[in-house]
């Protein structure tokens, strides 16, 4: 095993090269701990180099929608009246801190999602 960190493009396609022949490694082998290793490696390098954003809060709640078979009139519970809800849709109103609560524990939306923009 030749680990080593991951400082550019080059080093990360080697990395997943490495990765493909180790990646069916059984358990608790060498091999095995490589992979795990050179997992965390490369997400890392990933996540400092190219950081995926998180969805912007409507997004998030059209994606669940569309997820959950949900209509609008199904966020009137964690949202509030249907105009209101229209509005959060269209982006003509921002979410409230209590719309953020409600639509995190009524459907498990992450807070990083709804709080983003």
């Amino acid at each position: 095993m030749n680990i080593k960190p991951i400082r550019n493009d080059e080093d990360l396609h080697a990395a997943f090269r490495r990765l493909e022949k180790v990646f069916q490694a059984k358990e608790g082998t060498p091999d095995a701990d490589e992979m795990e290793i050179l997992i965390a490696l490369i997400e890392a390098y990933e996540q400092k180099h190219y950081p995926i954003a998180p969805p912007d809060p409507v997004d998030a709640i059209k994606f669940r929608m569309e997820q959950q078979g949900l209509t609008q009139k199904d966020l009137e519970p964690y949202i509030g009246s249907s105009g209101r809800v229209s509005e959060i849709l269209n982006r003509k109103r921002r979410l409230s801190l209590q719309m953020v609560k409600r639509l995190h524990e009524g459907l498990k939306i992450p807070y990083e999602s709804l709080l983003s923009a």
